[in-house]
């Protein structure tokens, strides 16, 4: 909730992206900006498919492609490798960011999950019943798939063009629902559209997935053994007749995700100094390992794979499957036809009314609610570009229709649903603006609670010109006591910095953090708060009572007054204060920083600290 009187300054969108993790922030850029390339990619399949050369496009991908071993050779031709081999590699980066998301991610809380989820499948279930009514029987029908599928990359790219500026909060919102989407689309393709199953090549999938879950288990940080795996998954669920999409999203999943454990980072930065002082090859290869050793597989794969999946292996997709044929009356055969209307239909009427109500019904039944920032209009706007079907409904069609002229009536349908979905998500966010006054869809972004030097815990002059606020957590190993950033940019400022810390306990992930941080304003009460703030931080993995109990005898408190105010309401309120400040604020994890009274969006390091205070020097200070 925004405070009352406050004033948001204009920002560029990757400001906002900024606010986000590192994955979060790669995954939304590398799919927004692949967007442009795969609808270049099918622009180019839908003219090349039209042209004189027409002959050249079908050779293209009818040609034979065969890979051998010894007696062992599997024949196939070159559409069929990027459909069913290349696109796995889509769909392990799909796994992999939806298992970062549940473990570390926007979906650690369920909760904010509950509103998303129910969009999702009311989202498939409308667009599937509306496109079944068009073709409740015969051939035709066997396409239904084709409508409850998102395309995340054009999504994301269709929300950067026609969107609302300010966007972060709607983008996690509508990642979420396609998390959800995916998972659905998948487990379809597998059950209704796979082969025959063969048992024996099936209890082979099944072993790799046990090995995948094992070394996740184990903690195996080298990417090597999971690569392995995942090819073994790959060939078995293909020869057990599984489509490949199958073992991309499972092989995903079972990849586990964590946060970088603070001693790997310390161990990682101690390999690095020592690789200066001692620049040799074999100390090189230890900084390396320990550098990935600091980060989790999941994440090092996602980060090799977006690249390659997002500008080359969905827009090769793209240009292998959108290449149909509208000459010789095929359009008008085309625009004729209930299976291409059943395809608009559900993509674009099916998807808005389903997402829209879907989320409507969930927040009514007080089932979860709508993200901070987020308005009903955004969600209709973001549930209209959600009928951008592409690529998981041309693989659908793919598999649903062995007949060529079904095949090109449902793609017809598909790429004019996405210029229809496309238009009408324009049309909703340009009349939610206009007449709702529903511009944005992000989080707060000033100062909710101006410093007060005669409330605020301030390190330095209070009328100092420059001020950098931390929301931290003592039992956080990134705020910046733990790394030494506030000492730093203290010693770089000096008396020109005034540096306030305000609390912000994750008791969900520091179990400790909030009764540290009682502890702390207990300590205050006898005018000993940094000094305490200072042993909190040194002892981070000794935060119990007995343990801040110590620590004040150590400070020379009186030790039953500081008992008394660690049990006081007006303690917690003092903590609660700060806690409700962050949330009004925008700040959603620790450690979050305020340059003057506007939330830094970048890295937190000291360089990047200090250039935007340095920067911060030309606008007048609030508070």
């Amino acid at each position: 909730m925004y405070a009352a009187g406050t004033t948001r300054p204009s920002t560029r969108r990757s400001d906002l992206i900024g606010q986000l993790s590192a994955p979060m922030r790669s995954f939304l850029q590398a799919e927004a900006g692949s967007a442009g390339i795969l609808l270049a990619a099918a622009i180019v399949a839908l003219a090349w498919a039209n042209s004189p050369w027409s002959d050249a496009y079908e050779a293209l991908w009818a040609t034979d492609v065969s890979v051998g071993i010894g007696n062992a050779v599997v024949s196939t031709n070159l559409q069929h490798v990027v459909n069913d081999g290349l696109m796995a590699l889509f769909f392990l980066v799909i796994g992999l960011e939806v298992r970062h998301e549940f473990s570390v991610g926007e979906l650690t809380d369920r909760r904010r999950a509950i509103v998303p989820t129910v969009a999702g499948i009311a989202g498939m279930l409308v667009p599937a019943v509306l496109f079944l009514a068009l073709n409740p029987s015969g051939a035709a029908a066997g396409g239904w798939g084709a409508v409850i599928g998102t395309d995340t990359a054009f999504l994301l790219g269709a929300l950067a063009l026609f969107g609302p500026r300010f966007s972060t909060q709607l983008r996690i919102f509508l990642l979420t629902l396609t998390v959800i989407d995916d998972i659905v689309a998948v487990s379809v393709i597998g059950i209704a559209y796979s082969d025959a199953i063969h048992p024996g090549p099936l209890l082979v999938a099944l072993a790799a997935l046990a090995a995948l879950a094992w070394l996740s288990r184990l903690g195996a940080w080298r990417a090597s053994p999971y690569v392995l795996a995942l090819i073994v998954l790959w060939a078995a669920t293909v020869v057990a007749g599984l489509h490949a999409s199958i073992a991309g999203m499972l092989g995903g999943l079972m990849v586990a995700a964590s946060p970088p454990a603070r001693e790997a980072v310390e161990g990682a930065a101690t390999r690095f100094k020592a690789f200066r002082q001692s620049p040799m090859v074999s100390v090189s290869r230890s900084a390396q390992a320990g550098l990935r050793r600091a980060v989790s597989v999941n994440e090092r794969m996602m980060a090799g794979l977006h690249p390659w999946t997002g500008f080359v292996i969905v827009p090769l997709f793209a240009l292998a499957n959108a290449g149909v044929d509208l000459r010789g009356g095929m359009l008008a055969q085309a625009l004729a036809s209930p299976l291409t209307w059943g395809v608009v239909i559900g993509l674009v009427i099916g998807k808005t009314v389903g997402i829209a109500g879907g989320s409507y019904l969930a927040v009514r039944l007080r089932l979860g609610a709508l993200p901070q920032g987020v308005k009903p209009g955004h969600v209709l706007g973001g549930a209209a570009l959600s009928g951008i079907g592409f690529t998981v409904s041309l693989l659908i069609i793919g598999l649903a229709f062995d007949d060529p002229a079904l095949r090109d009536q449902a793609t017809v349908g598909v790429l004019i649903a996405l210029v229809l979905a496309t238009l009408l998500g324009w049309v909703v966010f340009a009349a939610s603006a206009r007449f709702r006054g529903e511009g944005d869809a992000d989080l707060p972004r000033v100062l909710d609670r101006a410093v007060d030097p005669a409330v605020d815990h301030i390190r330095g002059p209070v009328d100092a010109p420059l001020t950098l606020v931390e929301y931290g957590d003592f039992e956080c190993p990134f705020c910046a006591k733990a790394t030494g950033v506030a000492r730093e940019v203290r010693e770089h400022f000096g008396d020109d910095l005034r540096y306030v810390f305000r609390h912000l306990p994750l008791p969900d992930v520091h179990p400790h953090a909030e009764l540290a941080a009682r502890a702390s304003v207990a300590a205050d009460a006898q005018a000993r708060f940094w000094d305490m703030h200072d042993l909190l931080f040194a002892h981070q993995d000794e935060l119990e009572l007995e343990d801040l109990l110590g620590y004040a005898g150590d400070l020379g408190l009186d030790v039953e007054a500081f008992v008394r105010a660690l049990e006081s309401g007006t303690t917690d309120a003092r903590v609660r204060s700060d806690v409700a400040s962050a949330e009004a604020s925008g700040a959603r994890g620790t450690p979050t920083f305020f340059i003057g009274t506007r939330r830094h969006t970048g890295p937190h390091d000291t360089e990047s600290l200090a250039a935007a205070l340095q920067a911060s020097r030309r606008e007048p200070r609030r508070g």
